[in-house]
Parts: C-alpha cells; structure tokens; sequence
C-alpha cells in the first residue's frame, strides 16, 4: 500500500478525556435537525466544521465554507483545538450490537500517502463503489476554505497473517486516553501510539498491502483533486498525505449488513405485473408472509438453486416472496467486459435485470424508479407506514415493492476493487460509522 505515517493531529481536550459532545457521526447521515442537535450539546461540536451546509453532499454558498474555516481557527487560537507537536498514530476501537451480536471493530487512525485510485506496484488505493459530483463539490469547498480534513476515510487491508490488527489491538489493555458516546449504542476509545518502535511495526506489517476504501469514496477523491488543485508542491507538503482508519479485514469486529432496495413511483405496478412482467427473466415463489422471516428463507432458497436469492415484499398486500434469476449469469451478454463477480453481485442484478429491464420497461412506462436505501426490515416496514427513516424515497413517490438482499461479501469488495471495478451505489454497509471529531488533519 501506500506509505502509513503518524501525523500531527489536531483534537479536542489535547486527546485527553471524554469528548462525547464534541464529536459527531459522518456528515453525510445527518440533516438539520441531527445538526442542531448536535450544536445545541455544544456549539463547538465538530458538525459546525463538517457539515457547514445541508443538505449534506449538495454545494452550499461560499459563507458556508468561509464560516466553517473561520470556526476552525477559532477554536485553535482559543485553545479548544490543538496541535499534536509529535506525530502519532492512534488505536481505535469501537462497541457495539449488531444485528443480535456485541462486537468490537479496532483500527489504526493514521495518514496515507495521497495516489490516485488504482491498483499499483506495492500496493494501491482502490475503489469499490460510484462517485457523483455533489457530494465532491461539496467537499472541496470545505477543504479549499478550512486546509483540513476533518474526518477519516475508512480503509480496509487484508493483514491474512493478523500481525497488524494484533498490534492494535496489543494496546487496547489499559484505559484509553479518549472516549465518546454518542448515546447511539456505539462507544468510542483512542489510545495514542507514538512509539517509535511500534509505529515501524504497524508500518511493516501493512508493506505492500492494498487499502480498499469501505467509505469515503468522495473524500478520498477530493483529497486527491485538491493536491492536484495545489501544483507543485514539495514532497512534505501535507495535502500529500490523508487521513485514514485502517481496519484488517482479519478483525473479529468487522460487521458487514445488507442495503435493501425499495422501490416505488410506478405508473403501472402491483405485484402480479410484476411477476407476470420479470417472466423468464426472474423466477418468484411464495413464501411466508412475515417479513422477519426473510433471512432464513432466502438462506433455504440459496442452499437449493446454488445462485442468487432476493426477498420480495409487497407493501400494498403485505405478501412475501422469494426469488431468483431465472437463467445463470443474466448480465453476461449486457457486460461481458465486466468480472463474473461484478455481474453476480446481488445489486448489480437489482439494478440492471429487475429496475432497467422489468419495473422500468414494464412498470413505469420506461421512465425512472424511485428508490430508498434501508438498512434493515424494520426500515423497510417503517417506509411502507410513511415514517421518516432517513431512507426515504429519493425524488417522492410512495414505496411499492422491496428488494431484500443479503450483505454484499468481503471477498466481492476485494475481488470488484482489485479488477479497478465500480459497484452500484449503496452496495456496502459497514456497520457502524467512524466518528468525526477525534482526529482533524491539518493540509496547511
């Protein structure tokens, strides 16, 4: 991989203590109300730096950006901000339940040199999943105006000998020097590394490794766009490095959950359309109609057709079904350039067999769907009684069919990310989210 490097991070209580109200989830899950939430615990909280303007991923007015930045250097000139002057790394552990079991997921905070994407000699930076200009915009006006990044991009290496998730997890023994609870089920601890000796030995243990980028697709790009805005800089300049937490993809706590598709906005749909249209394309079975029996039906039907297997649930009747494509490898002939394990990817089959050649053809006149992301049946159920779940259909529309669909396996993210593929949007969901605020990296 790129070089590891400790940085001079920039944090709150100089990394000392309880930072609970200070820090922040991800700026892109929140929305106003999460933010003045968040401020109102603490107007210092870091969303006031990250999330300048919302909604999120969409470009705001330049006083968002300026506004931003100015906060930041008001919060370092009045010490509620400070600057490491010894370069470290930091131990990063997260608790939390997921899906009925307790995990703990521990990284290793610290900068990469900053390449482009792709694989290379010694290891590369690689992608898995789409960028849109938004969201990029968006971002670097934040880091053209504040010269920092403010939160980590989440990175994944294979470490098959679990040397490096030994060593961070070797420190994790004695009382962390930073905690946060954001009162989500998710706790927070750092231990800040800067032994020498034990910073070279992370170091080795990640040589010519691969970093696979789980999330913060559009942040890593931006690092890269804004060196490349810079010039000619000198080879120490620190927009050539970014900031980073690296998970071994060997760690006990790595939890990888489904993004189902719900669909809705169709001129012509009801269930037995559909069925009747996806007709040799999409074979579709009756089973029982309780949605929380999804999992261990769909594990039945996999074990029997040896292929892929979706949850059908139709929100205008409440009836269940299983189903499967109705031939092996249905996307061969549309992508034959692609890798069999892109063409087989549960929502690449979504996407381009059942929304572009059934409900879009068939259902809605040839024109877009609607779609919404949720995370589990319970925001499925919850977008079919119209509540908000933060998933809601995107563009309006009422939600008519969901696609259930289990976790998109690790071994597909590493073999799409090698062959320098890109997965359909919300392909992945690494459970849980890093938080923001722990750590700044200053560009300037």
């Amino acid at each position: 991989m790129p070089a590891v490097h400790p940085f001079n991070a920039v944090q709150y209580n100089n990394g000392r203590g309880d930072v609970s109200d200070l820090v922040a989830p991800p700026y892109d899950v929140l929305d106003r109300i999460a933010k003045e939430a968040l401020l109102k615990k603490n107007p210092k909280n870091a969303v006031g730096v990250d999330l300048p303007h919302v909604p999120a991923k969409e470009l705001g007015p330049p006083e968002a950006y300026t506004g931003a930045a100015d906060s930041f250097t008001a919060m370092l000139d009045s010490g509620v901000l400070s600057k490491r002057e010894t370069p470290a790394m930091f131990a990063y552990r997260q608790n939390f339940e997921f899906m009925g079991k307790q995990y703990s997921r521990c990284g290793m905070a610290c900068t990469l040199d900053t390449v482009d994407f792709g694989p290379r000699e010694g290891g590369g930076v690689l992608a898995h999943e789409q960028t849109f200009g938004g969201p990029k915009e968006d971002r670097m006006a934040l880091m053209k105006a504040s010269k920092c990044q403010f939160s980590p991009i989440f990175g994944l290496h294979p470490d098959e000998d679990g040397i490096a998730t030994a060593i961070v997890r070797s420190v994790m023994d004695k009382p962390a020097d930073m905690t946060a609870d954001l009162g989500d089920g998710v706790t927070h601890e750092v231990w800040t590394i800067d032994d020498p000796e034990m910073i070279a030995a992370y170091q080795k243990a990640l040589a010519g490794e691969d970093v696979f980028v789980a999330d913060g697709h559009h942040r890593y790009t931006t690092a890269i766009n804004y060196l490349e805005s810079l010039g000619d800089v000198p080879a120490d300049h620190p927009a050539r490095k970014t900031m980073f937490v690296l998970v071994s993809m060997a760690d006990e706590g790595l939890a990888i959950g489904p993004t189902h598709r719900v669909l809705g906005g169709m001129a012509d749909y009801t269930v037995d359309k559909f069925i009747e249209a996806g007709a040799g394309l999409l074979n579709v079975e009756p089973i029982i109609n309780d949605p929380k029996l999804f999992e261990s039906q769909m594990a039945t039907l996999a074990e029997r057709e040896h292929t892929n297997v979706f949850g059908i649930y139709d929100f205008a009747t409440g009836l269940c079904y299983g189903a499967w494509p109705a031939v092996a490898d249905p996307l061969e002939d549309q992508f034959p350039d692609k890798t069999k394990a892109w063409r087989t990817l549960d929502v690449a089959l979504i996407q381009h067999l059942i929304v572009e050649e059934i409900c879009q053809p068939e259902l809605n006149n040839g024109d877009p769907v609607k779609w919404a992301f949720p995370h589990t049946i319970d925001e499925v159920l919850a977008l079919g009684r119209g509540e908000e779940t933060g998933s809601s259909i995107q563009g309006g529309g009422k939600p008519q069919i969901a696609i259930i669909v289990r976790p998109t396996p690790l071994e597909a993210v590493r073999d799409i990310s090698r062959a320098n593929e890109r997965m359909p949007q919300k392909s992945t969901f690494f459970y849980p989210k890093l938080a923001t605020g722990l750590w700044f990296n200053p560009l300037a």
